[in-house]
């Protein structure tokens, strides 16, 4: 354990449970905030809190807690009405329906529209063109000379990737990247990020890019991308403008921040343990069980928020019609009541697909199949060129305590 992290649960322990509020962007940005979440596991799993940019919301920090929640919709509601997702509930002008803000139908009738992108036989047809891909990029990196993994690889991976589901313009792909960094800003929470205003003219201008690669599409037979696939199927193809920018935003987040950090906090899981890496350059194999583990271990995405819809009661305490409900995904991959040694990193786990990090229930990650291989494949080639990928300098976290990412990890392979 880090000496920042072994202060902060020395803190945590001594703490009132009053004062802890989960959401505090200060524990996110110094990597501190698992120790938190041990404390309210341990004394207080159904949480209240009121956060300076949030105000009051319920915190479940287990995983049968979250579990509940996470497969209960008709009591706790993902519907953007609401307020949606994310514990920050938006002004009238920046509110952005999107399919994993509605309940069903909708929600089912949209999510429908473009599952099909990850099918089994799709995946199948991907694998060859990621393969060929990570392969290009891998071997462009430089030797002997320190460089950012976020950039030259998380990035640059999930973004061709990204361009490829949508069938957008290789050449301008890092627009897509933009768009998702300025889509998981908020302003409110870090006083780094655009102002509101800003920020919607920016996505905008992604919606404007967008609105003209739909009127080729909806015009020209159905293809096998998401542009199309919404222009043509009647639960999307009616949506309006602010419908179409939300689940743009859904699925360009949804394909690019989760698999850039969990690329990135991988690297960064088996830099930390060395032996784990050993054994994994031993028996490659365990590739497999590696990939489920760096997702329970990074989990790109530390929270969902749900709003009651009726009085409920869940760990004994009783959550009112309408009150804010964070499920701390986070949390609940490292409680030890349902997973073994959870504050170890181990490739080689028995059951390693038994974490939180995809959500369950209707709203269950729709992707998750393409983020694992995309993962497996990463490593896959990795350990066929690089024994050993030196991380040489702290890395640097993403301001936000909804994307738990790295905006930067300097490292260096040797020659």
């Amino acid at each position: 354990m880090n000496t920042a992290l072994a202060a902060a649960h020395a803190e945590a322990a001594s703490m009132p449970l009053e004062q802890i509020d989960p959401a505090s962007l200060d524990y996110f940005v110094k990597g501190t905030e698992l120790a938190y979440f041990a404390r309210l596991r341990r004394d207080d799993p159904v949480h209240h809190a009121v956060s300076p940019w949030a105000g009051p919301y319920w915190s479940i920090t287990r995983y049968q807690d979250i579990m509940h929640v996470d497969t209960h919709p008709q009591l706790f509601s993902s519907e953007w009405t609401y307020g949606g997702i994310t514990l920050f509930d938006p002004p009238p002008n920046e509110q952005l329906p999107m399919f994993i803000a509605m309940d069903p139908p909708k929600h089912d009738e949209q999510r429908k529209a473009v599952q099909a992108i990850v099918a089994p036989g799709n995946l199948a047809t991907m694998e060859s063109l990621i393969r060929e891909r990570t392969c290009r990029v891998l071997d462009g990196l430089p030797r002997n000379e320190t460089f950012d993994w976020v950039d030259r690889v998380s990035i640059e991976l999930t973004t061709l990737m990204l361009a490829t589901l949508f069938d957008f313009p290789v050449e301008d792909r890092r627009l897509l990247t933009w768009w998702s960094d300025v889509s998981t800003m908020n302003k409110r929470v870090n006083p780094d990020a655009m102002e509101p205003e800003e920020r919607m003219a920016e996505l905008g201008k992604m919606l404007a890019y967008f609105t003209r690669l739909w009127n080729e599409r909806v015009n020209a037979p159905p293809r096998n991308d998401l542009v199309s696939m919404l222009a043509h199927n009647p639960a999307t193809r009616n949506m309006s403008p602010m419908e179409y920018m939300g689940n743009l935003v859904l699925l360009i987040v949804g394909g690019n921040d989760t698999t850039r950090n969990s690329m990135t906090g991988g690297l960064l899981a088996l830099h930390e343990n060395p032996q784990q890496w050993a054994k994994l350059r031993e028996n490659p194999k365990l590739v497999d069980s590696l990939v489920p583990e760096i997702i329970r271990w990074q989990t790109p995405l530390a929270y969902m928020r749900r709003t009651a819809v009726a009085d409920s009661e869940v760990g004994g305490k009783l959550i009112r019609k309408g009150e804010k409900v964070a499920m701390w995904y986070l949390s609940g991959n490292r409680d030890e009541t349902a997973i073994e040694r959870p504050d170890e990193f181990i490739i080689d786990r028995a059951r390693p697909r038994q974490h939180l990090s995809f959500g369950f229930g209707i709203h269950r990650c729709v992707g998750n199949r393409l983020a694992e291989m995309q993962l497996k494949i990463l490593w896959e080639e990795i350990l066929k060129r690089f024994p050993v990928i030196e991380v040489v300098g702290e890395p640097t976290r993403v301001k936000s305590t909804f994307v738990r990412g790295f905006s930067a990890l300097p490292v260096r392979i040797p020659g």
